[in-house]
């Protein structure tokens, strides 16, 4: 028997009109990429979605299953694009600028992409490119004609001419919740890229599950700014879940160093906030050098993307009273996948022992299943020391890969195979103790590269720390730790082990230590250990 309730299907329009007709005056500040800040709402977002919702399908020939790429910063008029695109039934596959000119035309000629939709930064990058996108049939660029580039750009649109086109009255069609509406690229397997494609029933779950109480706990009292860009994996669902709890937006536009991120968050009085580690380092040394600085509103913090180093963490709560969140996900789960909030068992330890437990990547909540298990599959305890390969599924999380590709990531229960190596304790917290390819393996045990450069970023004078694992002739294996100084510091190899020295068992401690000018990152601004074993590929320890 079937229950008798209303058929309502998870549209991710159906967001944005909820924050237009109950938040509807609720801010959208963003940092215009033409320079101003730019102040808009809901309703006039609602209005404008619509208008170019109607727009794309007169001018641009998009139809259902159309997939639009856009390369842009996070704005209010990317936002449009989202909703707008999404709502007819098209698809939004956001493009990564960081990725190299070969990864992105591979990336754009796989996905099929029709039109793209490129901020002004992007227009010379895409002038030299286009010649490559032969599916490409034109370029819209996200600017009024004012500020509309002279360009080489084939078939160039004005965004703002083109929204004006159309009807700000246009009505949303039905269609199925499980149609596809976004697509993200991973880089975080092995050969090409593979595309992830989410559902409009997919990313309104996750949005709603990433405001719940013991995740992000988004409601219409914050103001939220989603520092990770929209072209990573869903900007960690905060385009989704801000306006479904109806928190005023504020999105900093192209400017990430510490300064501007510091004047956004502060003339935008920011309750919540998101992203990668190094992006809270450039803001923290920045507020190291005007010490009169403070986060008056900054309530909470959500770190991901990479290990949080216990030093950023303390920062914000010991310096600035800003709570941090440390959270883990992927790209193939929309992307959020665990957070590491207090529950109520673990709001019973002692304060030391809390902060161990708050380095780690957190619990997973309703809608994310989790386990770990060793390389046959058989699932192991959650005693917060056995090690195992990490494997998740849930609604939103991926099943296969765009057009069938690496798909024996997934098992035929359905649990896909994060690729990952992790431990889970007994309050559910789970700890990332390394990728599976980056595991340090010294003599039959393994040692984390992670928990070493998290320590190491402790020692004064570190900015940035990587450990890779070296071919040695006795153990297999050895860690190498690989250092940026702070400006003006002349820490030592000896410092630094100095300061390693009772944090880490003894048959962890690095052979050696290197300083260099720069750690290599990848596109999303995680430390690129293939680079790094590249640069060092010749390097040899001398016992």
């Amino acid at each position: 028997m079937l229950g008798l309730m209303q058929d309502f299907p998870l549209l991710v329009h159906r967001v944005l009109d909820h924050a237009a007709r109950w938040h509807g005056d609720t801010e959208i500040v963003s940092r215009a990429v033409e320079g101003p800040i730019h102040r808009t709402n809901y309703r006039e977002l609602n209005a404008r979605s619509r208008a170019l919702a109607d727009a794309v399908q007169k001018r641009l020939g998009v139809k259902p299953g159309t997939i639009i790429a856009t390369m842009a910063w996070n704005t209010w008029r990317h936002m449009e694009i989202w909703y707008g695109v999404m709502g007819v039934g098209a698809i939004v596959h956001t493009l990564n600028p960081r990725l190299f000119a070969d990864q992105l035309a591979y990336i754009v000629n796989h996905a099929e992409d029709q039109w793209i939709f490129t901020d002004l930064t992007f227009v010379p990058l895409f002038e030299k490119l286009q010649d490559r996108l032969p599916k490409v049939r034109g370029f819209v660029v996200m600017t009024d004609r004012a500020h509309m580039p002279e360009t080489t750009l084939r078939n160039p649109v004005c965004y703002e001419e083109l929204i004006a086109e159309g009807d700000a009255g246009f009505e949303w069609p039905d269609f199925d919740e499980n149609t596809a509406c976004g697509m993200c690229y991973t880089s975080g397997t092995t050969g090409n890229p593979k595309g992830v494609l989410y559902s409009h029933r997919s990313n309104v779950l996750h949005g709603l599950m990433c405001a719940l109480g013991d995740a992000m706990a988004i409601s219409g009292r914050d103001r939220i700014m989603p520092v990770v860009p929209m072209f990573h994996a869903n900007a960690w669902s905060i385009a989704f879940s801000g306006p479904l709890s109806g928190a005023s937006m504020v999105m900093p536009g192209a400017k990430l160093d510490g300064a501007s991120i510091y004047e956004m968050l502060n003339e935008g009085k920011v309750t919540i906030t998101a992203a990668v580690p190094t992006v809270w380092l450039m803001l923290l040394h920045y507020l190291e050098q005007n010490p009169h600085l403070k986060l008056p509103h900054l309530d909470r913090v959500v770190i991901g993307g990479s290990a949080c180093p216990e030093a950023i963490m303390k920062a914000f709560v010991e310096h600035y009273g800003s709570d941090v969140i440390h959270a883990w996900g992927m790209t193939e789960m929309s992307p959020i996948g665990t957070l590491g909030v207090k529950s109520a068992k673990a709001a019973e330890l002692p304060s030391a022992e809390w902060w161990k437990v708050k380095l780690k990547q957190g619990r997973p909540p309703f809608m994310v299943d989790m386990k770990i298990t060793d390389d046959v599959g058989k699932s192991l305890p959650h005693d917060g020391r056995t090690f195992g390969r990490l494997k998740v599924k849930g609604p939103s999380v991926a099943r296969s890969y765009f057009k069938g590709e690496g798909n024996d990531a997934f098992d035929a229960q359905g649990w896909f195979d994060t690729g990952d190596v992790a431990t889970i304790d007994e309050y559910g917290y789970m700890q990332i103790t390394d990728r599976a390819k980056d595991v340090i393996k010294s003599g039959g045990e393994w040692i984390s590269s992670i928990e070493l450069e998290n320590i190491a970023i402790g020692c004064s004078g570190v900015q940035e720390a990587a450990a890779i694992g070296l071919p040695h002739p006795k153990w297999d294996e050895r860690p190498l730790l690989v250092v940026v100084r702070k400006p003006g510091s002349n820490v030592s190899r000896e410092d630094v082990l100095a300061h390693l020295k009772g944090r880490i068992a003894n048959w962890w401690m690095p052979d050696d230590v290197v300083f260099v000018e720069e750690i290599p990152h990848t596109a999303t601004g995680k430390i690129s250990k293939l680079a790094l074993r590249e640069q060092f590929g010749d390097y040899r320890f001398t016992s």
